[in-house]
């Protein structure tokens, strides 16, 4: 139930930020209109008391902009409050000013006794204060200051007392004074008195505020020196201006009203609400920039309306006499309807250019990134345009796509100014690494698997914002399905090589079997026949003369015939062995491992008769690896095991030798062409080794 009532209490504070924006509208309007009422009798700039009208206007737009987007910050409920006293004492100063100098209104000491205390709670010690100290997000961050604020809430209290029950009640030096409405009561001397000091101390705490605001900007880092900075050379600027007043006032001058309303209206009324601006446009601090943006394109699309409104139906109207033409009317509507796409693609240009700078719109980044991807996966294309998409959209100085491979992260693709790609990283457990030098890395994942990774990497003066990182996060989100394929794709490719790769070494491997066994056929059984041949004429031409001679030489051409026919033997039982074919693998390798120089054993139980070709590539494999042991291995013994179901043949070649680090030494020739024949019928073959703990070969083929 929590969530729900949480949902609802901020759904009601949302709306009554918009109420209280309204409430402001009319109230100010009204001191507005009192103003415009009273400009017969306003003959100096003083008696205009510019402050009520000017300081609320940023303060409303800023504060109710901020309730309404975090309700819980107090910040814009500060400058709500701030907005709404002003207001009220616009038309405070305008009616009593208009009892004075143009006709008597009726309750007139009323109101200007409502006018001091209502401004204390706002200037100095009141809303001012802590707007400043609370400044950006709502909290009081030291002990000092919350010390101040203590002390600041006691100088409120006080000086508000002080203010209700003052004898005589001056709004400004060209409005006489008057008379406390509470007769006898209002014995409190604020001019004379020792009462009076307390508007010194409600300054002195507003500049320590403001001082802390510029230590903090001064001492903070990333983001919040950027939020503060602003408000900090605001602070900066009115803190100075209201010093050299207090120092005027020391030193027994009376500066006129004006010379306060110059310091407080351009630094209290101007540049704070204007500094917090840039740093909600230009940092994000409170992810304003949509809600702003559009209200500057509504902004723009009634100033076009109302534009080609008066051009058309006033202007024309003029001209030809007649400003209630229906027809003109109609004729304003039609532009405006044939008008208004264009105007709006125009107004949201605009306005994402004003709020986000330079920089595409998030929006923009995470559309034209769909756009891309719906067309294409292609790896040369889909990551350089997300990296470049990444870096418009957050002004990153460089981004960087990169994708799993293996066990490491590698970068596939970059974009920014330093030119040089990042190093690959290592990883495990499938958990996102820590990537260095960058200001944002994001996972990309897909089903819950990682897939790589999107980086940003932003200077020291220009962090990464709420909005920034919002995006980096929705543009990482989006690319796991990207990153699949176009690891698939990759993927592809490289089994493609490897396939190609693999047939080219099986085609020159059998160029190479078929030229051993030409030269074997030519040195051996070919040469052995022809001195067979030359035997049989010899024994030819003396038959019948040397019977002695004549068995001889048969004998030797019986003897020839024999080794002969043991040497073809023994050339075919290299292609495919008779064995093997008769009695299947158990007994081949078992008369073969005999030969051995090195004890082996063989453990072939419950392994039957397979096709041809998977015996046959489990058979050589095996010895293969047996005659690398003979080789390199230095073993004292050896053992094969051999496992078949109906679905697969599984081998094993053990050793107990010197072994190796597979990954510094690699794969011979020999290796390679078990992996390949096993490849060629769907099998697959491992290497297990270390330095000290013998090898292991072991491999499957599908039967």
């Amino acid at each position: 139930m929590e969530p729900a009532v949480s949902e609802g209490v901020s759904t009601r504070l949302v709306r009554l930020a918009w109420v209280l924006g309204a409430i402001w509208l009319v109230v100010w309007l009204t001191a507005v209109a009192l103003a415009i009422w009273n400009r017969a009798a306003i003959r100096t700039l003083d008696q205009i008391d510019p402050s009520d009208l000017i300081i609320p206007i940023g303060f409303a737009v800023m504060g109710t902009l901020i309730a309404s987007r975090q309700p819980r910050n107090p910040i814009g409920w500060i400058f709500l409050g701030i907005a709404l006293s002003g207001a009220i004492s616009g038309i405070v100063y305008g009616y009593v000013f208009h009892d004075a100098f143009v006709a008597p209104l009726p309750a007139s000491a009323w109101v200007a006794w409502v006018h001091d205390p209502w401004d204390w709670l706002v200037f100095p010690a009141g809303l001012a204060t802590f707007f400043f100290l609370l400044f950006p997000d709502g909290r009081l961050h030291s002990r000092r200051a919350r010390w101040l604020a203590g002390f600041a809430i006691v100088v409120v209290v006080v000086g508000f007392v002080f203010l209700v029950f003052q004898e005589t009640i001056e709004l400004n030096n060209q409005i006489p004074a008057v008379a406390n409405p509470l007769g006898s009561l209002a014995r409190v001397d604020m001019q004379n008195g020792a009462a009076g000091v307390i508007y010194i101390v409600g300054i002195l705490v507003l500049l320590t505020a403001m001082a802390g605001t510029i230590l903090r900007a001064r001492r903070s880092t990333g983001e919040q020196r950027q939020q503060l900075r602003w408000l900090g050379f605001a602070a900066a600027l009115t803190a100075s201006g209201l010093a050299l007043l207090i120092l005027a006032y020391a030193v027994g001058l009376d500066p006129a009203n004006g010379v306060f309303d110059l310091v407080i209206v351009p630094g209290f009324g101007v540049a704070v609400p204007v500094s917090c601006g840039i740093a909600i446009l230009k940092y994000g601090l409170f992810d304003l920039d949509l809600v702003i943006s559009k209200t500057v394109v509504y902004a723009l699309l009634a100033a076009f309306f109302t534009a080609v409104y008066l051009a058309i139906v006033v202007g024309i109207g003029t001209a030809i006499g007649s400003t209630h033409d229906s027809f003109l009317t109609v004729l304003a509507a039609a532009t405006i309807a044939v008008a208004f796409t264009p105007v709006r693609t125009r107004a949201t240009r605009l306005a994402n250019r004003l709020v986000y700078g330079t920089r595409a719109s998030p929006y923009e980044v995470l559309s034209e990134f769909s756009t891309r991807v719906a067309g294409t996966y292609d790896v040369e294309d889909v990551l350089p345009r997300m990296a470049t998409l990444l870096g418009e959209g957050t002004g990153a100085s460089d981004t960087a796509v990169w994708l799993r491979v293996g066990e490491e992260l590698r970068p596939s693709a970059t974009w920014g100014t330093n030119g040089s790609a990042p190093a690959p990283v290592p990883m495990s457990d499938g958990v996102l690494p820590e990537i260095p030098d960058v200001s944002r890395a994001a996972a990309v994942r897909h089903q819950g698997e990682l897939l790589g990774a999107l980086t940003v990497t932003k200077q020291a003066n220009d962090p990464m914002t709420g909005a920034d990182v919002k995006l980096v996060d929705d543009l990482a989100a989006q690319a796991g399905l990207v990153l699949r394929n176009v690891r698939l794709t990759a993927e592809l490719r490289a089994n493609l090589e490897e396939l190609r790769a693999s047939r080219q070494r099986l085609v020159t491997a059998q160029d190479g079997e078929r030229r051993r066994l030409e030269r074997n056929i030519h040195d051996g059984a070919q040469q052995q026949l022809v001195a067979l041949a030359v035997q049989a004429r010899m024994a030819e031409s003396i038959a019948g003369t040397d019977p002695e001679r004549e068995r001889e030489l048969l004998q030797q051409v019986q003897q020839g015939l024999r080794e002969a026919l043991q040497d073809l033997r023994d050339l075919a039982r290299g292609i495919y062995p008779p064995l093997l074919a008769d009695q299947g693998l158990g007994p081949a390798l078992e008369a073969q491992v005999r030969r051995s120089s090195v004890p082996v054993t063989v453990e072939a139980d419950g392994v039957g008769r397979y096709p041809q070709d998977a015996e046959a590539a489990v058979y050589f494999c095996v010895l293969e690896a047996l005659q690398n042991v003979a080789k390199y291995a230095e073993a004292s013994r050896v053992s094969v095991r051999l496992e078949g179901t109906s679905q697969e043949i599984r081998f094993a070649v053990q050793d107990d030798g010197r072994g190796f680090d597979p990954a510094a030494t690699g794969y011979g020739t020999g290796v390679q062409g078990m992996k390949d024949r096993l490849a060629a019928l769907g099998g697959s073959l491992e290497v297990r080794s270390s330095p000290g703990a013998g090898t292991t070969v072991a491999g499957a083929v599908p039967a």
